[in-house]
């Protein structure tokens, strides 16, 4: 079957005068169609640029140098501006995790969606405005006939970012990549958009790149996880087993860090050190001057992605334990 999304060795690289940083360096992945993909890791690590890179959204000094992208059976990468603007949206949508880089904040909330509507599907002007009203009533937006003619300064930091969610969601698109979406949003609210956005990829086959460093939400959402270093997948496999069984040292180090693994009244566990700067990366494995199980072929050689039973995929010489099959 066909994947909804494959990223095959994806380099997304900025031409500083610095030097080159290799900010995206050879990423590969696929997400099938309804299946949530999550994508974890520090500030950073590149989850951002990655999820930017597959929406054609990289501007200069950034570049992608090499690699592929393909939706469905149709080439991304190398697409002209007009090409995009058909599929952004429509076939994939990204929820951003500032609300205004969405909105418009000088119209109506109504004009905006409406607009989004329209720009992918022929229907009369009173249609997609019940399509928009039954969007912002889905992701929790009370008053939905009230709020279409708000502008966005009139609503909550919280409020804005349920009203992006509605516009990515109002074409039910292939592929919809989230960017920290919950951030502002408070407990309540956060369970009901991920509940959604559950719903949404069982319902339509949508698959779903969920970028976090948020490993709870993370954990009752998605159905695989990828765990993200220096520019690189460094761990990827089904959710609870990565989470029960981690087999790379830095999902050990984010899962340590985790206050609910932490004793009460103890200082929270800390990964040491800080991530490397991707103009001077090491010669071995980026994470090996923090990593507490390092020998002599981590620091001197970069470790190749190598297939840990059906599953699991690692950047490791020396992995945690045994990883099943």
């Amino acid at each position: 079957m066909t994947a909804a999304l494959q990223v095959s060795n994806l380099e997304t690289h900025f031409f500083t005068r610095a030097g080159v940083v290799k900010a995206v360096d050879g990423v590969s992945f696929s997400i099938a169609r309804g299946e949530v993909l999550g994508l974890v890791g520090e500030s950073g690590s590149g989850k951002t640029l990655t999820a930017l890179s597959i929406l054609g959204l990289v501007d200069p000094p950034g570049k992608i140098v090499a690699g592929s992208i393909r939706l469905g059976d149709e080439e991304l990468t190398g697409l002209s501006e007009r090409s995009w603007r058909a599929i952004r949206g429509k076939r994939i949508a990204m929820i951003f995790q500032d609300p205004m880089m969405t909105l418009n904040p000088v119209l109506r909330i109504e004009t905006q969606m409406i607009e989004a509507v329209l720009a992918h599907a022929v229907m009369s002007k009173d249609n997609a405005r019940q399509r928009c009203r039954e969007a912002l009533a889905r992701v929790g937006i009370p008053s939905p006939d009230e709020r279409l003619t708000a502008y966005p300064h009139q609503f909550s930091g919280g409020m804005r970012q349920r009203v992006a969610i509605a516009i990515a969601l109002l074409h039910s698109p292939d592929v919809l990549i989230a960017d920290e979406p919950t951030t502002a949003l408070d407990v309540t609210i956060q369970a009901q958009i991920v509940a959604e956005v559950q719903k949404l990829a069982a319902a339509t086959g949508t698959a779903i790149l969920w970028v976090t460093h948020d490993l709870a939400v993370v954990s009752g959402l998605s159905d695989r996880l990828a765990v993200m270093y220096a520019g690189r997948i460094v761990e990827e496999g089904p959710t609870t087993e990565v989470l029960a069984r981690p087999a790379h040292p830095y999902t050990q180090g984010l899962l340590r860090s985790l206050p609910v693994n932490n004793q009460r009244g103890r200082r929270l566990n800390q990964i040491p050190g800080s991530t490397p700067s991707l103009l001077r990366l090491p010669p071995g494995c980026p994470f090996a001057p923090r990593c507490e199980a390092r020998q002599e072929d981590c620091v001197s050689t970069r470790p190749p992605e190598s297939q840990h039973g059906t599953e699991r995929r690692l950047r490791c010489f020396h992995p945690l334990g045994e990883v099943s099959p």
